[in-house]
């Protein structure tokens, strides 16, 4: 059986109209208009006449042509005339001028093209050049209505973006708040010493994060993070962590267990296996966090800390001297069976140790290198005297001066836990 002949997807299909333009004959002499008028009939163009130049401004307003078709010497205003006072108008919508004169001097051609004509026609005219002539104009009016029209779709479009851009802005406003909300404001105080924070985010939000729990009154949590990356997605991230280890209720707070009627933290290794293992199996993505977990006993000194891939943490002892504390580690998040090592550090009556995430050391100082290990060395020795949270103001303002009003390139985080002199 022969096979039916496959007919064109668009046989048959009409292609689409091209809009009508309209065309405004001025001229003072009516029979001038009909003979122009008539060697247009049954062309693409709608018609319309004026018998003046006063008469064609205020068809301008009423029923815009696309092209103006003007006698030069005209009682009144002139052909030239109305040319200026239609490119005064302003608009958007281009209107292609066409002079039609008996001059054919130079001189008179600069004249007309220097009032604003787009083109001129020399009397008496050829309906073929007419609509040559006119044809021309006409690809000039569509590519220019076209630019126009895409012009305001983009036009459109740009302000949607600005208002998505506006939108955006503000929800980061308010999450950058609730971010720094999550950060303890003021400072710890127990019997015994104190524990403070900070955290400046590059961006509007970010990955760091540093807080606190309680365990007794004489003991307490505290915790520093850095996820890898920056922006949103580092700080849900943080945000997630950090809810492990807040508050003082074993129920929620991966750290802390019942034991014998009371609530201790586990040990901080222990914990941060822990963390390790909840962090591969509830984030699908490629972060990871460097760690400091500490128990703080305010009561006898003692610190123990594990140190998951955080900068060492900075052991200031009463009279000046500093330290460094921690053996290092994997971060969390990294690899599955991570070990991870506790350590203990002393703190006598009037020590303090300074915990603080990468940002601080790599940022960049006007020399073009980073502040680095001791470059923060340096600045804990000029402000170490000052109380906890002064020392971490006195750090930050030195960032700042650094930055020189700039943003810093990564999350600034620090704690610093002070025990009280003897």
């Amino acid at each position: 059986m022969p096979k039916e002949a496959t007919r064109p997807a668009n046989e048959g299909l009409t292609p689409p109209r091209r809009p009508t333009l309209t065309l405004l004959i001025v001229d003072d002499s009516r029979l001038h208009r009909r003979m122009l008028a008539s060697s247009l009939s049954g062309s693409e163009y709608r018609v319309i006449e004026a018998g003046s130049a006063e008469e064609a401004l205020i068809l301008c307003r009423t029923d815009p042509p696309d092209i103006i078709l003007s006698d030069w010497m005209m009682p009144g205003l002139s052909g030239l005339d109305l040319c200026a006072r239609v490119r005064s108008f302003g608009d958007d919508r281009y209107i292609y001028f066409i002079v039609l004169t008996a001059k054919r001097g130079k001189d008179e051609i600069a004249m007309a093209l220097q009032s604003g004509a787009d083109d001129f026609l020399t009397k008496p005219v050829s309906p073929d050049e007419l609509l040559a002539r006119l044809h021309a104009a006409a690809r000039v009016v569509r590519i220019e209505r076209e630019l126009v029209l895409r012009s305001r779709e983009a036009c459109r479009a740009a302000s949607d973006l600005q208002r998505l851009d506006d939108a955006l802005n503000r929800d980061l406003a308010e999450a950058r708040k609730l971010q720094l909300s999550l950060v303890p404001r003021g400072s710890a105080r127990l019997a015994g010493g104190s524990v403070s924070y900070l955290l400046q985010p590059s961006g509007p939000v970010g990955g760091d994060l540093v807080g606190g729990f309680p365990i007794s009154d004489t003991r307490h949590g505290v915790f520093s993070l850095d996820i890898s990356g920056h922006g949103v997605a580092s700080a849900l991230v943080a945000a997630r962590v950090s809810g492990w280890l807040t508050g003082g209720d074993p129920g929620k707070n991966v750290a802390l267990e019942r034991r014998g009627g009371r609530v201790v933290m586990r040990r901080p290794d222990m914990v941060c296996a822990r963390l390790n293992r909840m962090f591969l199996s509830e984030f699908q993505t490629d972060h990871y966090a460097t760690v400091i977990l500490a128990e703080v006993d305010f009561d006898s000194g003692r610190v123990d800390l594990c140190q998951a891939g955080h900068p060492h943490p900075i052991l200031v002892r009463a009279d000046g001297r500093q330290d460094s504390a921690g053996q290092g580690g994997m971060p969390v998040g990294l690899i599955e069976d991570a070990a991870f090592e506790t350590v203990s550090v002393s703190l006598f009556p009037g020590d303090r140790l300074l915990i603080h995430s990468d940002g601080v050391t790599e940022c960049p100082d006007p020399g073009g290198g980073l502040l680095g290990e001791d470059g923060l060395a340096r600045l804990v020795a000029r402000h170490w005297r000052a109380p906890g949270r002064g020392l971490l103001k006195a750090l930050r303002g030195e960032l700042a001066a650094m930055l020189e009003g700039s943003d810093p390139p990564d999350d600034v985080s620090m704690a610093v836990i002070d025990r009280a002199p003897a």
